[in-house]
């Protein structure tokens, strides 16, 4: 598995600079505060893949795993008695035994 992870990543790296080295051409970016000049196209759209990404992983943590994992703390948590039944609260009267009259 380990083997397949590092060639997976080499793949990516790989291509990544092929990417870059096929997308030379300057070009400017306006982030709308600030000009970036002469950035490659290559370099411009991995930034612009990975901020993407991150934001992506960003709002799936706040939407999805957060709750998920506030669900999953509130049912580890132990439960108490009164807290799973109100009727478990209320004090239950002694069983009565009945005899047998002797005869």
């Amino acid at each position: 598995m380990r083997l397949i992870k590092a060639l997976l990543a080499l793949l990516f790296v790989i291509a990544g600079v092929l990417f870059g080295a096929l997308n030379r051409r300057p070009v400017d970016v306006e982030l709308g505060f600030h000009t970036l000049t002469d950035v490659t196209l290559g370099t411009a759209l991995l930034l612009a893949l990975l901020a993407g990404a991150l934001l992506a992983g960003l709002v799936l943590t706040l939407g999805v795993v957060w709750p998920l994992r506030l669900r999953l703390r509130r049912a580890e948590t132990p439960a108490t008695p009164a807290a799973t039944s109100p009727a478990a609260a209320i004090i239950a009267p002694e069983p009565v035994t009945i005899v047998a009259p002797h005869e």
